[in-house]
């Protein structure tokens, strides 16, 4: 995969931070929060428009601090524990055990019945070492939103997870970021389950490539 855009980190970080609305409203949708581009606008200018519940507005603010933490730390290595601190930014606060750490017991998938394995059945370390050896740029943080959301690692918030993630690599390296439009989201999730499904991400990759990476 060729890359679509090629900027400066400087100015993917300052296009990211003129974008920042727009994808944690997106984000959200795509977790299933159900938040309108206005609400959440008006929620990160600190005016509570009174429709969002407590819960969604827990959420939102998990979101923005992620995001601020990920611009803060963009150099840094990413690792396991990286993305365990990204978990923790993106669900304190809204009562999710394990906090920070991998989930200790099984979950289901809505829309499928396919189950992903439990973290101590997995060795996550040498799946991602494996992809941050694929040279190719975009191709290697496409399959890093695939990954962490395919593995659910966590309890809650895998999808958050993997969004602040692969915009991390992305912006590092100047090629944009990845949001899935609220538009198309019902076309997201039916490739996302076929891959859940199958393990093959080829499909949802292209996909997302279209429709999800966006920059100048």
């Amino acid at each position: 995969m060729e890359n679509k855009y090629q900027m400066t980190k400087e100015d993917n970080i300052f296009f990211a931070k003129r974008k920042l609305v727009d994808n944690i409203y997106k984000s959200a949708n795509l977790e299933g929060i159900a938040v309108t581009f206005a609400d959440t606008y008006a929620f990160m200018n600190n005016v509570n428009t009174g429709k969002i519940s407590v819960d969604d507005m827990l959420k939102l603010k998990g979101l923005k601090d992620a995001w601020e933490f990920v611009l803060s730390t963009i150099d840094e290595e990413l690792t396991i524990d990286y993305i365990k601190k990204v978990h923790f930014e993106v669900c304190k606060g809204q009562n999710i055990t394990p906090l920070g750490e991998f989930r200790d017991r099984g979950v289901g998938i809505t829309g499928t019945s396919w189950r992903p394995k439990l973290p101590e059945e997995c060795n996550y370390e040498e799946e991602l070492a494996h992809i941050l050896e694929n040279h190719q740029d975009l191709e290697r943080c496409l399959e890093l939103f695939c990954f962490i959301q395919r593995s659910q690692m966590f309890i809650d918030g895998n999808k958050r997870v993997a969004n602040l993630i692969a915009n991390k690599e992305m912006i590092r390296l100047g090629m944009g970021i990845i949001s899935v439009p609220v538009e198309k989201i019902g076309e997201y999730l039916e490739k996302l389950i076929a891959y859940y499904e199958t393990g093959d991400n080829n499909d949802l990759k292209q996909w997302l490539y279209d429709y999800a990476v966006d920059g100048i």
